[in-house]
């Protein structure tokens, strides 16, 4: 090789090295296999819901359509039937002609508010004996105070959660103050029970 050739040879590339890419370590067949399919579903935690018999009547007397909503769509999905007025007179009438076993009174109310439904229910000896839970948005030591001293035998603030109305339920439960079996209706002989909206 010449001088010429030499110095051309230092101004060559050096031919690229091939280096082989890293292999990855095979993956035991227990860890292959876990994540296949859908992971199973979370534990429940808490105490299972105590309910009231299939069919147990509630009685919602609130001016609010959206709280009736809401709160028909929690007691029906438990199994509860529901009845449901926007002012305290139609739920003083329905409360004759179809009985229930709860009652879901709110306080502020137009024409006869909550208060003064609240009496009627207790002076009349058809249904002095009903629980009522009263509510309202206002959560006052007074609201409070005055509603247990005329006859409700609870108080929920709105707005409310799934837990606050169950839990509310457990409670006149635990008191027996709702079946948790009950008769089952019986239609009088000749009439057809009322249907339930």
């Amino acid at each position: 090789m010449g001088i010429l050739d030499q110095i051309r040879s230092l101004f060559r590339p050096a031919p690229a090295t091939h280096v082989p890419a890293p292999v990855p370590a095979p993956v035991p067949a227990v860890l292959a296999t876990a994540g296949a399919g859908t992971a199973p579903p979370p534990e429940r935690r808490g105490k299972e819901r105590i309910n009231a018999r299939e069919g147990t009547r509630v009685l919602i007397i609130d001016d609010s359509k959206t709280i009736v909503t809401v709160l028909k769509k929690f007691l029906r999905s438990a199994g509860y039937e529901t009845l449901e007025a926007l002012d305290a007179e139609s739920g003083l009438a329905q409360l004759h002609a179809q009985p229930p076993e709860l009652i879901f009174l709110d306080i502020v109310l137009p024409g006869i508010n909550g208060f003064a439904a609240l009496r009627a229910i207790r002076r009349d000896p058809a249904t002095r004996d009903i629980p009522v839970i009263m509510m309202s948005g206002n959560e006052q030591a007074m609201e409070q105070f005055f509603g247990t001293r005329i006859g409700a035998d609870d108080f929920m603030k709105k707005p409310f959660s799934r837990y606050e109305v169950f839990f509310r339920i457990e409670r006149l439960l635990d008191h027996d103050l709702i079946p948790r079996r009950a008769k089952p209706r019986i239609a009088e002989p000749g009439t057809q029970a009322p249907a339930l909206t």
